[in-house]
């Protein structure tokens, strides 16, 4: 849970300076939020989901 919640943050927070420095308009970033949500009603979640925590582990052990 507290894994996601921080991945959560740190992407959304990444769209929010990609959106104000311009790199990135507000329609691409709002449709690359809705494939999120709609990827994350798909069966491949769980795989997904088992990659981040597999990063995050890596990440952590350095």
């Amino acid at each position: 849970m507290a894994l996601s919640i921080s991945a959560t943050l740190l992407l959304a927070i990444i769209v929010v300076v990609l959106v104000k420095g311009g790199y990135v308009r507000v329609g691409p970033a709002m449709t690359c939020t809705l494939f999120g949500f709609t990827l994350a009603a798909t069966g491949l979640a769980p795989a997904i989901n088992s990659a981040l925590a597999s990063l995050a582990g890596l990440v952590a052990s350095f």
